[in-house]
């Protein structure tokens, strides 16, 4: 417990004071197949290391919830130890593991320190728990009543209610439509099995990738990946998820609920990982809803109007069309008002694009705080993933902000008009008593 409250301590203090610094991507690929990215850090003595399956909730098919408990039934254990000596394996040399599961993909993670007779405890635990993980009924069981539970909990909140229906509604039939909490109907039916066989297939080396960052020199990092890969499945990447059918009108939807506050949402299908629009798309949201205060919806919306509670907009790119999606709450009885308020909003800024003014804040701003995003380890690390995941160029981050500045008006307004339709969005309200 020491150990690990040292490595706490350690990281809050340092990694506050980590300066940005340029990214140098090095890559390469295990004997296995699984793809390695790295970025030497050699100010703290620790590394962070994280590895990303496509196996996230679009791989569940009918079997609604999967993907997140394959996720969670990695934290139970193995054959040797159960879910507590598990826990206590790592804590004792000052380990930090998790699981994760989105809906591209499945995340596991590992936080350790460097010195060598701790990390090699580190690895040792995490490449048993990759290598045999027990999948115990009893765990499971457990994990799948704590899911049944979150469901019954979001159905008692309207945030929630409104971005189920409102991926459903974007998506239909699409994996992304799936729930990654899954249904009660689908929970209940699976098994330990399903979770085995689930990780098997997507947990593989041929499905995944690798980032490590850190005070590990290259050949002690390829040592790492050698053991983690060694440790995995062996397997073939995942089918590629079918193509999106983007609408092609309006779209809304009211849902009562017994609330005061009605939440709607706003927004359509638009962008992928690695669109060559996303630049100029970033730019234009920014000034329309994502610069908090100074957004146009913030300024329109809020304290003009004063319509909502909060409102902002958000572009979420994933392996295929991500969303483009507005937030906003607002009182039940204003709710016919705000979304009127927002359609106009939306078509302005399709009409009219935003002006130099607007592109240059936005283009500061975004610029500005882009070198916060790799002041950690753990961001550093979160980005290479990112970065392998979705096969994104390894300049990336050295030419983001080249990138940016590169943005015209004309350009960043015609994109806007192409890609983003205010006559073919989905809209759903969640509010009003039943």
């Amino acid at each position: 417990m020491m150990r690990a409250g040292w490595l706490t301590a350690l990281v809050w203090l340092l990694a506050l004071a980590l300066p940005a610094q340029a990214v140098e991507i090095e890559e390469w690929e295990t004997d296995e197949g699984l793809r390695v990215l790295y970025v030497a850090a050699p100010d703290l003595p620790m590394f962070d290391l994280r590895l990303t399956f496509d196996g996230g909730a679009s791989r569940d098919g009918d079997q609604g919830g999967l993907a997140s408990l394959t996720s969670s039934a990695l934290r139970h254990g193995t054959a040797e130890m159960d879910s507590d000596q598990l826990a206590e394996r790592f804590e004792s040399v000052g380990a930090q593991f998790s699981t994760n599961s989105l809906r591209d993909m499945a995340i596991v993670s590992l936080r350790s320190l460097t010195e060598p007779d701790w990390m090699d405890a580190a690895l040792e635990t995490l490449t048993t728990v990759l290598g045999a993980p027990a999948f115990p009924e009893a765990d499971f069981d457990r994990a799948r009543r704590q899911a049944l539970q979150g469901l019954q909990r979001e159905r008692q909140d309207p945030g929630s209610v409104a971005t189920r229906r409102f991926y459903e509604l974007m998506y239909g039939d699409h994996p992304y439509g799936n729930w990654p909490g899954g249904e009660r109907e689908t929970l209940e039916a699976l098994e330990p099995a399903n979770a085995r066989a689930f990780y098997e297939r997507f947990y593989t080396t041929g499905n995944g990738a690798l980032a490590i960052t850190g005070g590990l020199s290259r050949e002690e990092a390829e040592a790492v990946a050698a053991r983690i890969s060694a440790a995995l499945p062996q397997g073939p990447a995942a089918e590629p998820l079918p193509a999106v059918e983007l609408p092609g009108e309006l779209v809304e939807e009211r849902v009562d609920f017994p609330s005061e506050q009605a939440h709607i949402h706003m927004g359509a299908p638009t962008l992928r990982r690695g669109d060559a629009d996303h630049y100029a798309l970033t730019l234009a949201n920014h000034a329309f809803g994502g610069g908090g205060f100074t957004s146009r919806l913030f300024q329109e919306i809020r304290s003009a109007r004063g319509l909502a509670y909060s409102v902002s907009s958000r572009l979420q790119p994933m392996a295929v069309e991500g969303p483009f999606r507005i937030g906003m709450q607002t009182a039940v009885d204003q709710a016919d008002d705000a979304v009127a308020a927002l359609r106009e909003e939306l078509a302005r800024w399709h009409a009219e694009g935003i002006d130099a003014d607007e592109l240059e804040a936005s283009r500061e701003n975004v610029v500005n705080s882009f070198p916060l995003s790799l002041a950690s380890n753990s961001d550093i690390v979160g980005l290479l993933s990112m970065i392998a995941f979705y096969d994104l160029s390894l300049d990336y981050l050295e030419r983001y902000i080249e990138r940016m500045e590169a943005v015209e008006l004309d350009d960043l307004n015609a994109r806007l008009r192409e890609r983003i339709n205010p006559d073919a969005m989905v809209t759903v309200i969640v509010g009003g008593q039943e």
